[in-house]
């Protein structure tokens, strides 16, 4: 089932939520709706849904308008953040629950129900917590009752509304691992709402980047991270630093008036300036794990600037160049990226 979004607008108020959206979603893609609180994803999500109703502009499905159709009639699976299980049933009866409320035309028999809630509860691995209920489950393995009670009802469309939020990091790691792979199973047509850039760019095919009520980029996890189309997409889905000017050689005009723009693990560490090199002081060293994220102060203006390198890397960079805390050096950037026409104030360049 493909989903058409056109000229979509959505007011609280005076504040645009969504202003102007349009959005194409192929049958059987997993896409992320990625952005900051207030960006406006949830409500593209809920007006997809039915849950919600535009001020004006269009949702498709499959080239139909329905844009004004009953949620019962637009034949989509909702799993929202906070499981919302029924506490006094049992996992079986949860997934159960939205093929026994059919009207008696197209409730399935009860062999029926039992063999299709008997396979989504082992597609979702919880087939021997059958008889539990969702108090005696963990947050993960509540979260997949959700997703299979969603199933349950074969659903043209899967939508998920931070669906793994309430989860600690390792659960929520496992649970979008999964989810993709559930997917690629299943095919359903599949749109989740997430403000983790790590989540978006490990599940989704594509991701729709939001920010203030717009959609600032659409692509794949490749194509936003490696190209992002603006400023806020690139600050967005990672680390960065702003540099004002070309490095040591650039004019004071120059420097006031372009930015660019480096990630962290994208500059190198260098014992001697040249044109294409800024000189620093380092300030700290902190390592995590296998890598280690350096601080240091750029000594032309005093902003700080952030490099990131593997453990081992930097160990080796360290005794080449003698380097510890206040120790002079120099980073050249392996990538930079700028943006035509963007003005940035001096002072947030750090």
């Amino acid at each position: 089932m493909s989903i058409e979004v056109r000229n979509l607008v959505k007011h609280y108020g005076s504040l645009a939520v969504c202003n102007n959206l349009n959005l194409t979603i192929p049958s059987g893609e997993l896409v992320a709706l990625l952005g900051p609180s207030g960006s406006g994803k949830t409500t593209l999500l809920r007006m997809i849904a039915g849950l919600e109703q535009p001020d004006s502009g269009s949702v498709l499905f499959h080239g139909e308008d329905a844009t004004f159709d009953d949620v019962r009639d637009r034949h989509v699976g909702f799993v929202f953040q906070h499981y919302a299980l029924f506490g006094h049933m049992s996992i079986f009866e949860n997934v159960a629950f939205g093929l026994r409320v059919r009207t008696k035309a197209t409730r399935p028999s009860e062999r029926e129900i039992t063999a299709k809630v008997t396979e989504l509860l082992k597609l979702v691995q919880l087939d021997w917590l059958a008889d539990r209920f969702p108090h005696q489950l963990s947050g993960g393995q509540r979260q997949r009752v959700a997703l299979a009670r969603a199933l349950a009802v074969e659903p043209k469309v899967l939508l998920l509304d931070e669906p793994f939020g309430a989860l600690d990091a390792k659960v929520r790691k496992e649970l979008r691992r999964w989810l993709r792979r559930l997917h690629d199973e299943m095919h359903v047509t599949s749109v989740f709402v997430t403000h983790d850039q790590e989540e978006a760019m490990e599940v989704a095919d594509r991701i729709v980047v939001m920010n203030e009520g717009r959609i600032e980029q659409v692509g794949s996890p490749d194509e936003v991270y490696d190209h992002p189309a603006t400023p806020f997409v690139l600050k967005f889905l990672g680390d960065v630093n702003l540099f004002h000017g070309r490095g040591q050689t650039a004019s004071a005009s120059t420097a006031a008036s372009e930015v660019s723009y480096v990630r962290p693990h994208e500059l190198d560490i260098v014992a001697h300036a040249d044109a294409d090199t800024w000189q620093v002081t380092l300030a700290q060293v902190l390592t995590v794990g296998p890598n280690t994220r350096l601080e240091f102060r750029r000594d032309a203006d005093g902003s700080l600037v952030d490099v990131e390198l593997p453990r081992a890397a930097w160990v080796q960079v360290r005794d080449q160049l003698s380097l510890q805390t206040g120790s002079v050096a120099h980073l050249r950037p392996r990538r930079v990226t700028r943006f035509e026409g963007v003005a940035v104030d001096p002072a947030s360049a750090i």
